[in-house]
């Protein structure tokens, strides 16, 4: 009888959990073989270019359109007219918060192209569809837009003013939502008995998402079926299909969705955007396939951008500096018009990171979501958790600057300590698990904090300024949902993993590949991924809130155990045994006792090459399984920062970098440690270099990389990481979501050894980007103070 091969032993060692197996997406993209949106070309397509409004606010008098319509190769031209006699409704949002007092958020109606009013520099009017890309642009350039300007607001306090432009009637002063958290006396008492308070004004500046890959979409439509097929990229083709079926108003089952590779979304991708709407509109109407591609310079105002917070921080303590009552006052920027998700990042997610890792008895976050006429915000790599961090460690670090307190000490004094998990905090999240006071002690270590005075003294004698931060956080991942966990068996040896949610960068084909590899032996090699395609799935809940391991990866134990119980049942038949008497064990069916044995990966040959069992036996090995939902994971870390600042220039140089993590049990360490300092780099660039700017009248004026600063790759710092894991309790694999913790604790390190740095000027805070212009003026102004 067959015995388990060689190769299929191997997949439950090199390749196991735990093991840096290397990524197996990795070949494929590093030889240019990647398949992207934009690389989606139909038979008989025809382009789409989008017109765009110039000014920020102002009112539709008229569309003009006839003459792109006679130009030369042009086959349309659609205005919000159009797609609303053709049935398509406005885009979706998808979250249901209550606010002050039980009011509801406010939600004006947006379609995909504006009808009556115009809200920012980029707002889609128009598409123009034709025969190629250059007739299609040209005659989006000639349809002429007849609007009268109305004065515009920018800046999220300015939003409120009496006075200020009304985006919209149903939003009076521009709230959307009006937010709060917390028992707002029993806060006052604690601030009241408070021996000292921390206050600062924060800015969590907005972000031009710019991922890697611009976005593109290609719609096709099949009139006999009546059924669309969209490619476009996303974070989950299943929530996508929904919410395309929802604006097409038609039943998700005749959409698929594909969404092949994804060059990063960081949250931006995970919306139906208008360019969509516009191209399934076409591709019906016309008959032809449809496609349309943003421009990098068009991304700048047709992707949504991120961040976009502005808090006024307060942290009370007592005599001894422990944490009486945290309290966050401000605003959220939602842009022009609400994303899917806009009000959770400045609201619900500061609630539920403000606290972090420290015991604090009283939070209250009270929030404005206010409509601004900018590029709409989304979601950006952590979505309000790496805000929440932000605005608690510099709090941290200025009390303990006033106070007189080492701020490592301060950290201590206030830490959940191991022996109080699990703990509930003020904002109802349960942390199940998690050593605080060992993170922050291996990070020193790691980062040699002691050695710090003797790197100082170098780089005085070089001219130089040093700083060093402190940044630990706590993250609470999205809640498991309900996700499809497929595991099929195919005719040419190997294995497909099938599951909802959908890699854009995070490496799930290797990580789910090394769950399946070690539950049920079969070789590493052999598994592939389908992630991509609706009409191959059974549901999908997407990629975010980090969360992908536990849903993804939890479906796929659970359905590792139906394979195996459908292998035993197989087993008994082909071995000639009792099911009772089969054991399976590292990828193969063994009769207990004996040398008899199948591998599984033998049993899947036999069955696919048409071997008859008895009708009681299962007839194959594949097995379409839909998880349960579940409570969050609570990953943290601390990651220490050290900063240069050239006193002359006021040029910020990040020149030493050290992470520790808990992330629960990892599944790969070189994908975790990747996804880390993928994160790290992001939040310094928010720190020291990227800068969202308009004008008085909404123009964007850091549009283009020539005026938008990215982090490079000299940018990038030596990293040094470790793991100090403790593994989550609430689910089977014991993980915690990794995706977004590097921008937790990077936002937060870099600010305070920023600050650090210039304390010498007197400095105590500066807001993020710590641009060479606004240090600079910074140090003259300590300087000029401390000469008065």
């Amino acid at each position: 009888m067959t015995v388990r091969a060689d190769e299929e032993a191997l997949a439950t060692m090199k390749f196991a959990v735990g093991q840096p197996a290397p990524r197996l997406e990795d070949s494929a993209l590093l030889r240019g073989q990647g398949r992207y949106t934009d690389d989606v070309n139909r038979p008989g397509q025809v382009f789409c270019a989008m017109v765009r409004s110039p000014v920020a606010h102002g009112v539709i008098r008229a569309i003009d359109v006839e003459a792109a319509r006679a130009m030369p190769g042009v086959l349309a031209v659609y205005t919000a007219a159009d797609l609303a006699a053709a049935g398509c409704g406005p885009m979706a949002y998808r979250v249901a918060l209550k606010g002050r007092g039980g009011s509801d958020i406010i939600k004006p109606k947006r379609f995909a192209l504006a009808h009556d009013r115009v809200r920012f520099v980029g707002d889609p009017v128009a598409c123009v569809i034709a025969e190629t890309v250059d007739q299609a642009q040209e005659a989006a350039e000639a349809v002429g837009l007849d609007i009268d300007a109305l004065p515009a607001v920018v800046a999220m306090a300015d939003a409120v003013k009496p006075g200020a432009p009304t985006l919209y009637e149903e939003a009076p002063g521009n709230v959307a939502f009006d937010y709060h958290f917390g028992d707002s006396e029993k806060v006052a008492a604690a601030f009241a008995s408070a021996a000292h308070v921390a206050r600062l004004h924060l800015i969590d500046s907005r972000i031009v998402i710019n991922a890697m890959e611009p976005r593109a979409a290609v719609a096709e439509f099949d009139a006999a079926e009546e059924r669309f097929t969209l490619w476009a990229p996303t974070q989950g083709v299943m929530g996508s299909r929904a919410n395309a079926a929802e604006m097409m108003n038609v039943a998700p089952e005749k959409v698929r969705f594909i969404a092949t590779n994804v060059g990063g979304s960081f949250g931006m991708k995970g919306a139906i955007f208008p360019e969509y709407v516009c191209v399934m509109h076409a591709a019906r109407a016309l008959g032809r396939p449809v496609k349309w591609t943003d421009s990098r310079s068009e991304s700048f105002l047709s992707d949504h951008h991120g961040r976009a917070q502005e808090f006024e921080a307060e942290l009370a303590l007592d005599k001894e500096g422990r944490f009486l009552a945290v309290r966050c006052t401000g605003f959220g920027d939602l842009g022009a018009y609400m994303t899917q998700i806009g009000p959770l990042f400045s609201t619900f997610n500061i609630v539920k990171h403000v606290n972090s890792c420290y015991r604090t008895p009283l939070i209250e976050v009270s929030t404005r979501c206010v409509f601004t006429n900018t590029v709409p915000v989304t979601a950006y790599r952590g979505a309000g958790r790496p805000e929440g961090n932000y605005y608690m460690e510099r709090l941290i670090d200025t009390a303990a600057a006033e106070m007189g307190i080492d701020p490592v000490d301060l950290r201590r004094r206030n830490h959940i300590q191991p022996e109080e998990l699990p703990y509930k905090a003020p904002s109802g999240s349960v942390y199940d698990s998690g050593d605080f006071p060992a993170i922050l002690d291996k990070a020193l270590e790691a980062g040699d904090w002691a050695g710090f005075p003797a790197r100082r003294a170098q780089s005085e004698r070089r001219g130089k300024l040093r700083g060093r931060g402190v940044g630990q956080f706590l993250e609470v991942t999205a809640p498991v949902q309900a996700e499809y966990g497929g595991i099929h068996f195919e005719g040419d040896g190997t294995v497909t993993i099938l599951t909802g949610s959908h890699d854009h960068g995070q490496g799930h084909w290797t990580t789910f590949a090394q769950i399946v590899a070690t539950q049920l032996g079969v070789p590493f090699d052999k598994i592939r991924l389908m992630q991509t395609d609706s009409d191959r799935l059974v549901t999908g809940t997407g990629t975010g809130g980090s969360k992908s391991l536990m849903c993804s990866g939890t479906a796929l134990v659970d359905a590792s155990a139906k394979v195996i119980e459908k292998g035993k049942a197989i087993a008994s038949h082909m071995l000639e045994a009792g099911v009772e008497d089969i054991a399976f064990e590292n990828g193969a069916f063994a009769i207990a006792g004996t040398d008899r044995a199948i591998s599984i990966m033998e049993i899947a040959r036999r069955l696919n090459a048409g071997e008859a069992l008895p009708a009681d036996a299962p007839a194959s090995l594949d097995v379409d399984h839909v998880g349960q939902n579940g409570p969050a994971t609570y990953p943290n870390g601390c990651h220490i920062c050290e900063v240069e600042v050239d006193p002359d220039t006021g040029v910020v140089e990040v020149v030493k970098y050290t992470m520790v993590g808990d992330f629960g049990v990892v599944v790969n360490p070189l994908v975790v440690e990747g996804q880390v300092r993928g994160g790290v780099v992001q939040g310094i660039g928010q720190c020291l270099y990227e800068d969202t700017l308009y004008s008085d009248d909404g123009q964007l004026l850091t549009g283009s990389f020539m005026d938008y600063a990215m982090p490079r790759a000299a940018h990038a710092p030596n990293f040094s990481y470790a793991e100090l894991g403790d593994p989550a309790k609430t689910n089977p694999l014991g993980v915690k979501g990794c995706g977004e913790a590097g921008c937790a604790g990077s936002m937060t390190s870099v600010m305070n050894a920023v600050v650090d740095a210039l304390s010498v000027y007197g400095v105590r805070h500066i807001d993020m980007p710590a641009t060479p212009r606004r240090v600079w003026e910074a140090m003259n102004a300590g300087r000029r103070q401390a000469a008065e």
